[in-house]
């Protein structure tokens, strides 16, 4: 295994690359953005401004555009920017896997209020969301897969429904990897939307399962629009990220004055950060486990990297963080068990049929294992 000798990812982090000067990709290209000036932004918002002119002139709906939120720092920039810099109306929606922690549940109910913003919260059948997160970690050791399918497709769905052009998303998280360029104008994709979050899966790939039964009814939410509905309302997403900088540290600071947005009360057990995931109680603790699992690197991991190349974390510090976080089973998993009727018994076993062979090995104990690279000399 490669790690990148100026952060903490591993090679085997989602696209990733490592150069021959071990440094990847994602590394990479934060050199380049760091060398933006402030010039370069300030082409970036003017363009900005000229899209949203050209899609509000030939606007029919009662909405300006349509901002997908969680509820989190990022959702609350987004308005922000939308209904605060630029006077638009929004439609927030959300949508709502039943993951919520108390902190996060306040966050996103105080948005119609703090935004003046009509406000859609959509949740999929408490039992269609069990068998989901049964199938889907049996099938692909992902229980989130519905959190992925229901934030890139239900707004998308309210789009087309209420003829709205246009989706606002946040920053291109997805884009750990370094995988496009600073001058790339990327917007939202049905593809990305495929091949990245839903991992390849749509809801033909889950109905008529022998152990979870599901129907195309159940799955109604999940249907992305076809090509002619997306054309003949024009929608499109962009990417905010793509003309403002993005600083979340920053951010979180802004709307924790202009809108008392609360980070989560007690810490993670997975990651050292406060202001992240507070929808989803797994993001932190046991999806972000399962992907340890599979690749061996979790969040402590994610969240060090992204630091280091903020310059607000030294790699000596983030490799303290991967060794105090990475590796610790979190308590939410008994939680998860108990949610869906899971022994921990099969858990294990399915879990463990997911670990990727470059990463893990058994020992003669039967146990797994791996190179732990931060204690070499």
């Amino acid at each position: 295994m490669k790690y990148c000798k100026r952060c903490v990812y591993p090679e085997v982090a989602v696209n990733l690359g490592i150069d021959k000067d071990g440094i990847c990709s994602s590394c990479r290209v934060a050199e380049k953005m760091d060398k933006l000036t402030p010039e370069f932004w300030d082409k970036r918002k003017k363009r900005f401004e000229r899209i949203i002119e050209e899609t509000l002139r030939n606007n029919t709906s009662n909405y300006d555009c349509i901002i997908p939120v969680s509820g989190g720092k990022d959702s609350y920039y987004q308005a922000h920017i939308m209904a605060k810099e630029y006077g638009l109306k929004p439609l927030l929606v959300t949508y709502h896997g039943n993951n919520y922690l108390p902190e996060g549940d306040y966050n996103r109910d105080r948005m119609r209020h703090n935004f003046d913003a009509d406000h859609i919260v959509f949740g999929p059948s408490v039992e269609v969301l069990k068998k989901l997160n049964r199938l889907c970690f049996r099938k692909m050791g992902d229980m989130n897969w519905h959190g992925h399918c229901g934030i890139f497709t239900y707004p998308v769905q309210i789009a087309v429904k209420f003829n709205i052009p246009l989706i606002i998303w946040g920053e291109i998280v997805w884009d750990i990897s370094g995988m496009f360029e600073p001058e790339d104008y990327v917007e939202f994709s049905a593809r990305v939307r495929h091949e990245h979050g839903l991992r390849g899966y749509e809801w033909y790939n889950l109905i008529n399962d022998e152990k979870e039964p599901l129907t195309e009814k159940d799955l109604l939410w999940t249907k992305y629009p076809t090509d002619e509905e997306i054309l003949k309302v024009g929608v499109r997403g962009l990417y905010i990220g793509n003309f403002f900088k993005w600083e979340p540290y920053k951010h979180t600071k802004l709307v924790q004055k202009k809108y008392g947005w609360k980070e989560a009360v007690q810490p993670f057990e997975r990651t050292y950060r406060k202001m992240s995931n507070l929808d989803d109680r797994y993001e932190n603790g046991l999806h972000d486990y399962l992907k340890y699992i599979k690749f061996g690197y979790g969040r402590g991991s994610d969240h060090a990297s992204k630091d280091i190349r903020s310059g607000l974390m030294t790699r000596e510090k983030g490799i303290e963080m991967v060794k105090k976080y990475d590796h610790v089973v979190p308590s939410d998993l008994k939680y998860w068990l108990d949610y869906v009727g899971m022994k921990e018994k099969e858990f294990w076993q399915v879990a463990n049929s997911f670990r990727d062979p470059r990463v893990w090995r058994l020992n003669s104990k039967r146990e797994w294992e791996k190179d732990n690279i931060w204690d070499e000399k």
